[in-house]
């Protein structure tokens, strides 16, 4: 190969993580020409609806697939918790790169964390998962929808249309936002998406060529971690409809994974956490599930859908 093409969301986020992995690709082939074909999705372009309502995370990646599958590009960049659960048959992941900060970020001009908000403060979040965990420790704050771009949204912040908004702290940090972060969220405070901070590299599954090409890029704690974060979603049907998080670590070869489905008005929150050694990611996935459905998540789940 002599030339490679990314394709890539055209958000600024999405250019930065494009533009980080050309570097690397570079860095490692300085013989190769690598690309970027930027792209606009029907997520990017539908504004004025939760995801929840409009098909789900899916709307950010399908026109990067398409693009591969026309010959157009030969790879996709994408954050990891805006990847399906299940990818289109003739896909795969050829590497899941090392993780940034993987916390939410608490962003406001004028409190330090959620706890100072007085009652009525109105935070702003696209991400049904954050609603619900505001909304069970923070009953008494308002939660409203939040779309757009990282700029988008903090230009809404800015203009008083919310005391205060959830973001990923990862993507501040990528963009040189780190200032706006007022407080990191611990995980037992908001637990975080499946692959939230990871970025992962897709490609059509009959590209040997690529995946080797990319192996060096592949973060192997990264990796079993992220794969016990989906193997749980993925055994829950995890969507955009439903509250799900999942967020492993790793220490001395043994991963620990909690996770949790809740109603979205924070009513019912379900709770699991279980540990393995690292070998056993997607076990330990499907573990941490089988425990949320013994404990309702299944009914939970159908309800929740039913009622979207």
């Amino acid at each position: 190969m002599k030339k490679i093409v990314i394709a890539s969301r055209e958000s600024r986020l999405a250019m930065w993580q494009a533009e980080h992995i050309k570097a690397r690709l570079e860095a490692l082939h300085p013989e190769l020409v690598v690309e970027i074909l930027g792209m606009t999705t029907r997520g990017d372009q539908i504004l004025d609806v939760t995801l929840s309502k409009i098909g789900g995370k899916g709307l950010f990646v399908k026109e990067l697939e398409v693009a591969m599958l026309e010959g157009r590009a030969d790879l996709a960049v994408h954050s990891m918790k805006d990847v399906p659960m299940q990818l289109p048959e003739g896909f795969a992941l050829a590497a899941i790169c090392e993780r940034e900060d993987p916390r939410d970020a608490f962003v406001s001009n004028r409190y330090a964390s959620l706890a100072e908000l007085p009652v009525g403060a109105v935070v702003g979040t696209a991400s049904l998962r954050r609603e619900s965990q505001i909304r069970a420790r923070y009953p008494h704050l308002v939660v409203k929808p939040l779309r757009g771009n990282v700029q988008t949204r903090l230009g809404k912040l800015d203009a008083g249309e919310f005391d205060a908004i959830i973001l990923a702290a990862s993507g501040l940090k990528r963009l040189g936002l780190a200032e706006r972060i007022r407080t990191e969220l611990a995980p037992s405070e908001s637990l975080p998406s499946p692959g939230q901070g990871a970025l992962g590299i897709e490609i059509r599954a009959d590209r040997a060529d690529l995946a080797e090409l990319l192996a060096p890029l592949n973060h192997p704690d990264t990796r079993d971690c992220v794969t016990a974060e989906r193997a749980l979603s993925r055994q829950l049907g995890g969507s955009c409809q439903v509250p799900l998080g999942g967020f492993a670590t790793l220490s001395d070869g043994v991963l620990t994974l909690g996770g949790f489905v809740a109603h979205p008005d924070g009513s019912v929150m379900l709770t699991a956490t279980a540990s393995a050694p690292r070998d056993y990611a997607d076990a330990l996935g499907r573990a941490v599930a089988k425990r949320l459905v013994d404990d309702g998540a299944q009914q939970l789940v159908d309800a929740v859908l039913a009622g979207a």
